[in-house]
C-alpha cells in the first residue's frame, strides 16, 4: 500500500530534489558539493554538504603538510524513486581544482529517502586506489555548513555517549554562573528551547551576557575501543577545554537552535575507530558540523606493509616462508590499492534542538538501526538457499546439545572480539585465525594465521546459525563480517581486481589472490536478507572473475604444469571445480537470479555439463575454462585431484541449490558421487575409482557432504554414516560441548582473558556448519546413529 505522503525525486539541469514530505534535500549532479541544502519543512537546516580527504605528504626534510582535498562527484544516478523509498548513487574521486577523474582516492555514496521521515541513510564506500608511501589519508569525513540563528545562550550542541547518555550544553552557558538567570531560563537551556526574554531574566545576568564565554569549537574523539575524550573551546588560538571522558561514544552530534538544526551519526562509532566529531564556528552565522569516519587527531593512516620481504625474492624462498610462517609473501602483491571501506551515517534535519530524551532515541537508532526481518520458519518454507538448514525447534531434544555447542562457540567469538578488542577502521567485522597458546593470544603477527579473511567460511557458518535461530546479535555480527570480508579482504580496482586476499598479519597482505575469498557466496545472504545494494555491487563485480585467473594464479608457485604465463587477452584459464568454479557459479547464480539474464544461466549450465563430462567429475579437479563460455576442456587423463579445501568455500551451498533450479541428471550424479565418496573408507574409494583419494581432511566439515546426499537418496546408512563422521571430530574438528574455556589471568596475560587453546576459526566454522546442515538434512537418523 502506497504511504499518504510518499518520497518524491524531481530532477533539473543541475540537480536532485529529493521530498520526503517532512523533509527536503537538494543532491547536486557534479562538483565539490554533493548536498546544495537540506530543508525540514520551511526551515534551512543545512547547506554544502561535502565530502572532505585530509590529505598528508612529507616533505625532504621530514616535515608533515595537511591538505584538504573535496570530493568531486562525477556521476549521479537515481536507483529508487519511490513512493516508499528513494534511493540515489554518487560516484568520484577526491581530487584538487575540480579535476574529474583524477584522485587516488574514489568514492560511491549512496543516499537513502523514506516516505515522512526526517532522516536519510547514508552509505559511504572509499576505494583506496594510491601508494601507501606517498598517498596518506589524515581524514575521511563528511561536513556540512549550519546556519545559525539567534542569541549564543540559543544554541544547543548534543554528544551521544555510552548506552543512553547525552551530553547536551550550550554554546553560551547560563548555569552554574555566579547570579542565577532564573529557573525557567535555566530550565529552558537546558531542554533546548527557547529561553524566555531578557526582560523576564535577572538583571544582574542579563546585562552581562557578554562577560560569559561562548565556545564555538567542540570535538569529540573516539581514539580507539576503549576511551574518548571531548573537548571544547571559545575559537581557534585558544586553548582546549576537557568537558567529558568515556569508554564508547554513541557517534550521534547535534548542532541547531530551537530554531532548527542537524544531527548526524557514524554507526559502529567506536568500533570503526579512530572516530571523530567536530562542531566549529558555532558563535558565528554559520557552523560547520564533520563526522570524521577516520579522525585527523588520530595521527595518519599507515597501509604500508609490515616487512621488508625479508629476502624472499623467489618462489623458492617464498615457499619457504610459507613453510615457517604460513604467510604466503610475494613482492608487490601486499598492497592495498583496490582495497575498500564502507561506512554507514544517519543525518537528521530538525525543526528544532531535540530534547535529551528524543536525541538519546536517536542515538540508539545510530546505534542499532531496525531491521526489517521474518522468522526462521517462514524463511524456510520459502525454500531459499538450497534446504541445508532448518529453524531451531526447542521440542526436538536430540539436538539439544549441539545447539547448546553452536551457542557457545558463537558466544565465544563475541567474547573474543570484545576482550581481543577486534575492532578498527580497516579491522572491524573479522576475527582472528588461529590461536598462540604459549603466548595466550591470537596470531595477530604470524604470516597467515593472523586475520581470518573468511578462511573455511567463517561468514556462512555465521549466517546458517543466523537463518537456524533468528538472533539479533548472530545477525549483527554476521552483517560487520560482510561489510568487512567483502570491501577489505578484496581489491575492487587495479591488478588484483576483483579477487580477494587469502589470510595474513594485513588484510590485503597475501600474494595468494583468490576466488574464494572474493566469492558472491559469502554475501548472498545478507543481500537477500536485506536487498543491500552496495553488496549486489560487490556480487556483481564477481561475474567477470574468472578473467582475472589469466593474470593471477594462486597456485603459480606450486603448480606449474596447469599454470599459465599472465596473459590479458586469453580465451581461457586453468580453473579449479572447487574453490574457483564454486566461486563463479555464485556469482553467476545470484546475477541470474537478480536480473533474469540468459546467459549466466547458459554459463551454468556449460559449466555443470562439462564437470559432469570430466573422466573423474569432480574428482578431475580442475581443467581449462573457456571465459567467453563457461564450459571447461575435457583433460586428457584420468587422475584423480582432490583438495580438502574444494568443497568448503561455498561449493556445498551453490549445488545445493543448482541441482534444484537446473535440471542436468549428470551433474547431480557427478555431485552426488563427489559427496558420497570424498568421506568413505579407503576400501569404498578404490572400489569405485580404482585407488584410495589423497590429500583428504576437515572429515568433520565434510560430514554434511554426506548427509547432502543421503538426503538426496533417502539412504539410511549414508545417514548413519554423516552423524558418525560429524562425532568423530578429527583434525579441524569442533566439540558438540562446545569449547573448552578457561581464565587467564596476570601477570601470564596484560589483562585477563578467556581462551579455549583447541579452537582455530577453521574447526568453529566448519563444525557449525556441518551440525546445521547434518540436523537439516539426516536430522531424523540422529537417534538412530
Amino acid at each position: 500500500m502506497a504511504p499518504a505522503i510518499p518520497v518524491r525525486v524531481t530532477e533539473s539541469p543541475q540537480a536532485f530534489t529529493v521530498d520526503t514530505g517532512t523533509m527536503r534535500c537538494r543532491v547536486n549532479k557534479s562538483g565539490a558539493v554533493l548536498f546544495e541544502s537540506l530543508e525540514s519543512g520551511t526551515i534551512m537546516a543545512a547547506q554544502r554538504g561535502r565530502l572532505v580527504l585530509l590529505q598528508e605528504s612529507i616533505a625532504v626534510d621530514g616535515a608533515r603538510r595537511r591538505e584538504e582535498i573535496p570530493g568531486i562527484t562525477s556521476a549521479v544516478v537515481v536507483e529508487q524513486q519511490g513512493p516508499v523509498r528513494a534511493v540515489l548513487r554518487l560516484e568520484g574521486r577526491h581530487s584538487l581544482a575540480g579535476a574529474v577523474g583524477e584522485g587516488w582516492l574514489r568514492f560511491c555514496v549512496r543516499i537513502y529517502f523514506y516516505a515522512g521521515g526526517s532522516v536519510m541513510r547514508i552509505l559511504h564506500t572509499l576505494i583506496y586506489e594510491g601508494d601507501p608511501s606517498k598517498d596518506v589519508v589524515a581524514g575521511i569525513g563528511l561536513r556540512w555548513d549550519v546556519p545559525m540563528r539567534g542569541a549564543l545562550h540559543d544554541r544547543h550542541v548534543r554528544f551521544s555517549g555510552q548506552d543512553n547518555g547525552v551530553f547536551a550544553e550550550a554554546v553560551r552557558g547560563l548555569t552554574g554562573l555566579r547570579r542565577d538567570p532564573g529557573a525557567t531560563v535555566r530550565a529552558a537551556q537546558r531542554t533546548g528551547v527557547a529561553t524566555p526574554p531578557l526582560a523576564t531574566w535577572d538583571r544582574r545576568v542579563s546585562s552581562r551576557l557578554d562577560y560569559i564565554p561562548a565556545f564555538g569549537d567542540w570535538t569529540l574523539f573516539q581514539a580507539n575501543s576503549d576511551g574518548y575524550e571531548l573537548y571544547k573551546r571559545t575559537r581557534e588560538g585558544f586553548t582546549w577545554l576537557n568537558s567529558a571522558r568515556g569508554q564508547q561514544a554513541g557517534g550521534l552530534v547535534y548542532v541547531g537552535t530551537p530554531a532548527g538544526g542537524i544531527a548526524m551519526g557514524i554507526r559502529n562509532f567506536w568500533q570503526s575507530y579512530p572516530g571523530q566529531l567536530d562542531i566549529r564556528s558555532a558563535i558565528e552565522s554559520v557552523a560547520t558540523l564533520t563526522a570524521w569516519l577516520w579522525a585527523p587527531r588520530a595521527g595518519s593512516m599507515d597501509l604500508r606493509p609490515y616487512h621488508d620481504g625479508m629476502g624472499q625474492d623467489t618462489y623458492a624462498k617464498q615457499l619457504e616462508g610459507l613453510e615457517v610462517t604460513y604467510e604466503d609473501y610475494e613482492p608487490g602483491f601486499d598492497s592495498p590499492r583496490g582495497v575498500a571501506r564502507t561506512s554507514e551515517l544517519m543525518v537528521w534535519a530538525l525543526p528544532a534542538t531535540p530534547s535529551v530524551d528524543v536525541f538519546s532515541g536517536m542515538a540508539e537508532a545510530v546505534r542499532t538501526p531496525g531491521q526489517l526481518t521474518t522468522t526462521p520458519e517462514h524463511l524456510h518454507k520459502s525454500g531459499v538457499f538450497g534446504g541445508l538448514w532448518s529453524p531451531l525447534d526447542p521440542t526436538r531434544a536430540e539436538f539439544a546439545d549441539i545447539d547448546r555447542g553452536l551457542d557457545a562457540y558463537f558466544r565465544y567469538y563475541v567474547g573474543q572480539q570484545q576482550q581481543r578488542r577486534w575492532y578498527g577502521f580497516w579491522n572491524f567485522g573479522d576475527v582472528m585465525h588461529t590461536y598462540d597458546p604459549d603466548r595466550h593470544e591470537w596470531r595477530y603477527d604470524v604470516g597467515g594465521f593472523a586475520w581470518d579473511n573468511s578462511e573455511l567460511s567463517t561468514d556462512l557458518w555465521l549466517w546458517h546459525y543466523y537463518l537456524r535461530t533468528g538472533r539479533a546479535d548472530v545477525f549483527r555480527f554476521a552483517e560487520a563480517m560482510t561489510r568487512h570480508t567483502g570491501e577489505v579482504d578484496v581489491h575492487h580496482s587495479g591488478r588484483f581486481a576483483p579477487l580477494g586476499s587469502r589470510h595474513n598479519v594485513l588484510h590485503w597482505g597475501c600474494s595468494a589472490k583468490q576466488l574464494r575469498i572474493s566469492t558472491a557466496a559469502n554475501r548472498r545472504y545478507y543481500y537477500y536478507l536485506t536487498g543491500d545494494e552496495r553488496v549486489g555491487d560487490l556480487m556483481r563485480e564477481q561475474i567477470e572473475a574468472d578473467r582475472a585467473l589469466a593474470l593471477v594464479q594462486a597456485n603459480r608457485k606450486v603448480a606449474q604444469d596447469v599454470v599459465t604465463a599472465p596473459d590479458p587477452n586469453a580465451k581461457e584459464v586453468y580453473a579449479g571445480f572447487g574453490t574457483d568454479w564454486g566461486a563463479l557459479a555464485a556469482a553467476w547464480l545470484t546475477e541470474w537470479e537478480r536480473t533474469g539474464d540468459t546467459r549466466m544461466r547458459h554459463r551454468l549450465e556449460a559449466g555443470m555439463k562439462s564437470i559432469a563430462a570430466q573422466p573423474r567429475g569432480f574428482f578431475t579437479g580442475g581443467a581449462r575454462l573457456e571465459l567467453a563460455t563457461g564450459a571447461f576442456r575435457r583433460v586428457g587423463n584420468d587422475r584423480l585431484n582432490v583438495s580438502h579445501l574444494s568443497a568448503v568455500f561455498g561449493l556445498v551451498e551453490v549445488c545445493a541449490e543448482l541441482v534444484e533450479l537446473i535440471d542436468i541428471p549428470e551433474f547431480t550424479r557427478a555431485w552426488l558421487d563427489y559427496c558420497e565418496l570424498y568421506n568413505s573408507t579407503a576400501e569404498e574409494q578404490t572400489q569405485r575409482l580404482g585407488s584410495p583419494l589423497r590429500g583428504v581432511s576437515l572429515q568433520q566439515g565434510h560430514a554434511r557432504l554426506t548427509a547432502f546426499v543421503a538426503h538426496r537418496r533417502g539412504d539410511p546408512a549414508l545417514a548413519r554414516r554423516a552423524w558418525a563422521e560429524f562425532a568423530r571430530g578429527g583434525l579441524g574438528g569442533g566439540r558438540v560441548e562446545g569449547p573448552g574455556i578457561r581464565r587467564v589471568v596476570g601477570p601470564s596475560v596484560l589483562r585477563p582473558v578467556d581462551e579455549a587453546i583447541e579452537v582455530s576459526t577453521n574447526s568453529t566454522a566448519q563444525w557449525g556448519l556441518a551440525a546445521i546442515q547434518c540436523i537439516a538434512l539426516v536430522g531424523d537418523h540422529l537417534k538412530k546413529a
